[in-house]
Order: structure tokens, then C-alpha cells, then sequence
């Protein structure tokens, strides 16, 4: 019991990145991927959405 209530704590006080930061993130990774060759600016749309889906569980956010 006196573990649940120390990482309740423990959660209390974490903060989380923002959602700003979270796509300015993001968009550095993909526009690297398009700088090295990796990625097309093509597809840049669907790549950057999967992107940040990561990013963002990473963090400790949800979708």
C-alpha cells in the first residue's frame, strides 16, 4: 500500500513535456530523416504523423 501511494507521489510531480515541444521534436527528426536521404518531402505528411505519435507516447502523453 505504502508503495501505490509513493508512485502516486511520484506521478503527482512529474511533469510532462508539452505539446509544443512535442512537435518542434518532431519535425527536427523528420526534417533530419529528409536532410540524410532517408525520407522524400513527399512524405513528409504521413511520416511526420507517425513521428509524433511516437514522440508523443515517448513523453508520457497519450493520443
Amino acid at each position: 500500500m505504502a508503495d501505490r501511494k509513493e508512485s502516486c507521489k511520484r506521478q503527482e510531480g512529474k511533469k510532462g513535456i508539452s505539446d509544443e515541444t512535442v512537435l518542434k521534436i518532431a519535425k527536427e527528426v523528420v526534417v533530419k530523416f529528409i536532410e540524410v536521404g532517408r525520407l522524400s518531402p513527399a512524405n513528409f505528411s504521413e511520416t511526420f504523423a507517425e513521428v509524433h505519435r511516437v514522440v508523443k507516447e515517448a513523453a508520457g502523453g497519450s493520443e
